[in-house]
C-alpha cells in the first residue's frame, strides 16, 4: 500500500510536468504555488471546470447556490469507462441500501471528501485541488473500481468571508507572529456560513441551504466512505481515525475496524514523512449531525480529519510549539490524507461493497413509529422527512395502541393524520438514532450535546406501533376556507410556530390583531389562551375578509369564522382581556461580545421562518442609538459587561421602566445577575475544595464533568397561564447546554421552572449539575415599570433544530407586555 511521498510531493506542489502530461496543474492554473496565497471561490471553480473540460476522468457540476448566490458544486472523479457508465453505477450501488429496489453485484468503492465545511478552515480547498489533480494525472489506477466525489467547499460564503479580509489585512510578505492582525479574525469569523449558522452541526436538521442541497446529492450516492476535512488549533499536529469513545451502539464492528485500517493507511504515509499526528482522541462519533455521524449512521465509514491551522494560521504562523506551520505544509497533509484514504478503500472496494450492503438489513422488534400531535407541528416533521428520504405515509385509523417511547407502557392514542414511518426501511438505523429515548454512554467526554430525540424538540409524541397500521400517501387536503357573509370576525388556535407565521403576516398587512388572554368557548367551540381573534370592528379595509382568508389558507390555518362577538362562556370579544398585539420594533444584538451562533440563528428565524423585520444593531454602536425608537431589545447569547456597564444598565433599565421589553437568552442573562433592581440571583452551591485536591491529576478531566451538562433533555412545569407560556401544555422538554441555574424570581413570573420532581428525559447530566439545577428558573418575566424583562435561561433557538421552544420566544416579543412607543 505504499506509494511514493516524497515523488508525489515534488510532483503535486512544484508542477513538475512529465511530457505525456497536459493538464495544467494548480500552481500553473492559477499562477502561484499552492499555500503561498488563498485562492479565492470563483478561482477554484474556474480550475475544476478546467479540468472537466480537459480530462476524461472528472466531472464537475453545481448542486446549488448559497444564501449569497455562490455556486455549490460537487466534481466526480473516476477511470473513462465508469464516468462512461456512472448512472447504472449509481443505481447499481443504491441497490445495496434497498433504496432501489433489486440485486446488487457492485464493487466499485464510492468514497466522498468534504471540504471547507468551515470557511476559516481554508486549508482543504487548496487541497481539494490538488487532489483531483493527483488523482487524475498520477493516481488514475485507483480509479478502475473507485468513484471519487470532492465537494471543494461546503461553505463557500464564509470561505470567501475569511480569504477577503486575510488579503486585505495580511503584511506582504506574511507575518508569522501570533500577535499580528492577520492571525486575529474580527467577529463573526469565516467559520459560519451567511446566516452564522455552524454546516458541520447541521447535517441532520438541514435548516441552510447548503445543507438541503447537498442532502439531494448526498441521497443520490449514498457513498462508502466520507471524510470531512476540517483544521483545528495551530499547536495541534493532524488527527485522523480511529475516532474516539463514546460510539453510538448503532456503528457495527466493521465501521470501527475499517476506520482503523484506514487509520494505520494515514499512518503509514505520515510516518513516511515524519509528520506528527494523533488518533482516538476528542473526536467521537455519537452526536448525529456531525459530516461524520450523519455519514456513518447511514451506513458509511464517515471520519474527521483535523489538520492544525483554522482562521489564526494564515499563510504562516509561528506555534507555541517552537516551529512555523505554513499553509503549504497544511495543505499537505490534507492531500496525503485524502488519497491515502482513497487507496484503502479502492484496495478493499469488495469488503466495503459487502459489508456496506449488511448495514441496510434490519430485523426491528416492532412494525412502525408513529407520530401524534399538532398537524402543523408533524407538517414541519415531513418537510425534515422529506430532505432525509425517508419513507413515511399519514394514517387514516382513528385511533392506534402503541408504546410511548419514553414511558414504554402500551396506550391508546388519537392517530388520524399522524406520520407513519415504518421501522424496517433503508435507514431505519437513522431513525433508531433519532427516536430514542435516551441514548447509551460508555463515557462522558463527549464533542457535543448527548440528547436529540426528535419527537420531544418538536413538541409530538412518538408510538412504536406493532401490527398493520392503515395509511395512504398523503393526508387530507386542509380546507380551502371560502370568505362566509355577516361574520363579525375570525378566531384563530396558538399552538405552533406556524401560527406565529400568521401572526407575523397578518402585522405586515397592518391588520389589527388581538389574542385572548383567557379561555373561552363560541358558536360550540373551545379556545385556549392565545387564540387570535380578527375582527371587522378593529379593521376597517374594504377587503377584509378576503385578506385573512387567503393569509389563512396560506399557512394552512384552522381559522374560524364567527357571527357573534358573544362567548358561550368566558371572554366576549370586546372584553379588555382580549388584548391589542401591537407590531413590534425589535433590536437585536450583534457583534463582539455576542455569540455568533446564537445571533445567526435569531437572524435567520426572523428572516427565513417568522418573515418579520428587525434591526441587527453592532455592539460598537449600541450607546449611540436612542432605545426610544424600539420596542423590543433582543441580547442573544453572549457577554455584554463591556456595554452594560453600571452606567449603561441605569440607561437600560429606564428605558424598560418606561415600557421597553429586554429578552435576555442563556449566557445574556449574566448581564443582570446580582445587579440592583434586576432581582436575578444564580443558584449557591458549597464545593468541597478538599475532594476536588485531592482527585488524581489523571481523573480531573472526568471528574470535572460532574459539574456539566452537555445537552440533557428535561421534563419542566410550566405556568400556561402566562402569556409567555401561551400554547403550551402544563409541563415542557427543554434542552439543557449548560448547567447555569438561576434562583426563581421573588418579584416576577416564574414561567417554567425546574422542581424536585422534574425528571431527565435524556442526555448526560453530572452529578453535581443536576443538584445545581434541581430547583432553577426556566423561562421568567421580570416587571421593571411599564416594561418587562424576559429570561430564557436556555436557548430555545439553540441551532434552530429545538422547534417546539421556538414559540416561546414568539410569545416574548407579541404576547407578554405586548406595548408600543406609539401608544406609551
Amino acid at each position: 500500500m505504499k506509494f511514493n511521498i516524497t515523488f508525489l510531493l515534488v510532483f503535486c506542489f512544484f508542477g513538475i510536468n512529465q511530457a505525456q502530461n497536459t493538464i495544467l496543474s494548480p500552481d500553473e492554473f492559477l499562477g502561484y504555488e499552492i499555500g503561498t496565497e488563498f485562492t479565492r471561490h470563483h478561482q477554484i471553480l474556474d480550475y475544476f471546470n478546467y479540468l472537466s473540460e480537459n480530462s476524461p476522468n472528472l466531472s464537475f457540476s453545481p448542486y446549488g447556490k448559497t444564501n449569497e448566490r455562490r455556486t455549490l458544486s460537487y466534481a466526480v472523479v473516476s477511470s473513462e469507462e465508469n464516468l462512461r457508465n456512472l448512472e447504472n453505477l449509481r443505481i447499481n450501488h443504491l441497490k445495496q441500501t434497498g433504496i432501489i429496489d433489486g440485486d446488487s453485484t457492485s464493487e466499485i468503492a464510492v468514497v466522498w471528501l468534504s471540504y471547507n465545511v468551515h470557511g476559516n478552515e481554508a486549508s482543504s480547498t487548496e487541497a481539494a485541488m490538488v487532489t483531483a489533480y493527483e488523482l487524475i494525472t498520477k493516481r488514475k489506477g485507483i480509479l478502475k473500481n473507485t468513484v471519487v466525489i470532492i465537494d471543494p467547499s461546503i461553505n463557500p460564503d464564509g470561505r470567501d468571508r475569511y480569504v477577503n479580509w486575510y488579503n486585505q489585512v495580511k503584511a506582504t510578505p506574511y507575518s508569522p507572529f501570533q500577535d499580528a492582525v492577520e492571525h486575529n479574525e474580527p467577529w463573526p469569523g469565516g467559520r459560519p456560513n451567511h446566516y452564522l449558522f455552524d454546516l458541520n452541526r447541521d447535517w441532520m436538521w438541514a435548516t441552510q441551504v447548503e445543507t438541503q442541497q447537498r442532502l439531494k446529492l448526498y441521497n443520490q450516492w449514498m457513498p462508502h466512505v466520507h471524510v470531512d476535512f476540517h483544521e483545528q488549533g495551530i499547536n495541534s499536529p493532524y488527527y485522523f481515525a480511529p475516532a474516539a469513545e463514546p460510539f453510538h451502539e448503532v456503528i457495527t464492528d466493521f465501521q470501527k475496524a475499517f476506520q482503523t485500517k484506514i487509520g494505520k493507511n494515514n499512518a503509514e504515509a505520515f510516518d513516511e514523512n515524519a509528520w506528527s499526528y494523533f488518533t482516538r482522541e476528542r473526536f467521537d462519533l455519537f452526536y448525529p449531525s456531525y459530516g461524520d455521524t450523519y455519514p456513518t449512521y447511514n451506513g458509511a465509514i464517515g471520519m474527521t480529519y483535523e489538520q492544525a491551522g483554522n482562521g489564526r494560521a494564515g499563510l504562516g504562523i509561528n506555534t507555541d510549539e517552537d516551529y512555523e506551520l505554513t499553509l503549504v505544509d497544511r495543505v499537505k497533509h490534507h492531500v496525503i490524507s485524502g488519497l491515502s484514504t482513497i487507496e484503502i478503500s479502492s484496495e478493499n472496494a469488495t469488503e466495503l461493497n459487502s459489508e456496506f450492503k449488511k448495514y441496510f438489513k434490519h430485523s426491528p422488534d416492532f412494525d412502525n413509529y408513529v407520530l401524534a400531535g399538532n398537524e402543523q407541528k408533524l407538517k414541519v416533521l415531513a418537510e425534515l422527512f422529506d430532505r432525509h428520504e425517508y419513507r413515511y405515509s399519514f394514517a387514516t385509523d382513528k385511533s392506534l395502541k402503541g408504546k410511548n417511547t419514553y414511558s414504554n407502557t402500551k396506550t391508546s392514542f388519537e392517530s388520524e393524520n399522524a406520520l407513519v414511518l415504518p421501522a424496517n426501511q433503508p435507514k431505519a438505523k437513522m431513525l433508531k438514532v433519532l427516536f430514542e429515548a435516551d441514548p447509551k454512554l460508555n463515557t462522558p467526554l463527549t464533542y457535543d450535546i448527548t440528547s436529540w430525540n426528535l419527537g420531544l424538540a418538536h413538541g409530538v409524541d412518538v408510538f412504536r406501533v406493532n401490527g398493520k397500521v392503515n395509511t395512504k400517501s398523503e393526508k387530507n387536503s386542509s380546507q380551502n376556507i371560502e370568505v362566509e357573509k355577516e361574520t363579525v370576525g375570525y378566531i384563530s388556535p396558538w399552538k405552533s410556530t406556524t401560527d406565529a407565521k400568521f401572526l407575523a403576516r397578518l402585522l405586515q398587512h397592518e391588520l389589527d390583531v388581538r389574542a385572548t388572554t383567557k379561555p373561552f368557548k363560541i358558536e360550540g367551540k373551545s379556545y385556549d389562551r392565545g387564540s387570535l381573534i380578527i375582527t371587522k370592528t378593529n379593521n376597517k379595509q374594504a377587503d377584509f375578509d378576503s385578506l385573512v382568508v387567503a393569509t389563512a389558507n396560506e399557512f394552512e390555518i384552522d381559522l374560524k369564522a364567527t357571527k357573534t362577538s358573544f362567548s358561550d362562556s368566558g371572554t366576549d370579544f370586546g372584553s379588555p382581556d382580549v388584548k391589542k398585539i401591537h407590531p413590534q420594533r425589535i433590536a437585536v444584538l450583534r457583534g463582539k461580545g455576542t455569540s455568533s451562533l446564537s445571533y445567526g440563528s435569531l437572524w435567520y428565524f426572523f428572516e427565513q421562518e417568522l418573515n418579520y423585520p428587525i434591526i441587527s444593531i453592532s455592539t460598537d454602536d449600541f450607546n449611540k442609538i436612542d432605545l426610544k425608537n424600539y420596542d423590543v431589545l433582543v441580547l442573544p447569547n453572549g457577554r455584554y459587561s463591556s456595554i452594560f456597564d453600571k452606567k449603561g444598565l441605569e440607561a437600560l433599565s429606564n428605558w424598560i421602566k418606561s415600557g421597553g421589553k429586554v429578552i435576555a437568552i442563556a449566557n445574556a442573562l449574566s448581564t443582570f445577575k446580582g445587579k440592583k433592581g434586576f432581582g436575578l440571583e444564580k443558584v449557591k452551591t458549597e464545593k468541597d475544595s478538599i475532594q476536588v485536591n485531592l482527585t488524581p491529576y489523571a481523573e480531573l478531566e472526568k471528574e470535572r464533568t460532574q459539574d456539566n451538562i452537555t445537552g440533557a433533555i428535561f421534563d419542566v412545569k410550566v405556568d400556561n397561564t402566562h402569556p409567555l407560556a401561551f400554547g403550551y401544555g402544563t409541563s415542557y422538554a427543554t434542552l439543557k447546554t449548560s448547567s447555569a441555574a438561576y434562583q426563581y424570581l421573588k418579584k416576577g413570573y416564574n414561567v417554567a421552572y425546574l422542581d424536585d420532581s422534574s425528571q431527565r428525559l435524556s442526555g448526560f447530566v453530572g452529578e453535581k449539575a443536576s443538584e445545581k439545577i434541581s430547583t432553577s428558573l426556566v423561562f421568567g418575566e421580570q416587571r421593571l415599570g411599564r416594561g418587562s424583562l424576559i429570561y430564557l435561561v436556555d436557548d430555545v433557538m439553540f441551532r434552530s433544530f429545538w422547534e417546539n421552544g421556538k414559540l416561546f420566544f414568539v410569545n416574548a416579543l407579541f404576547m407578554v407586555n405586548n406595548q408600543s412607543q406609539k401608544f406609551r
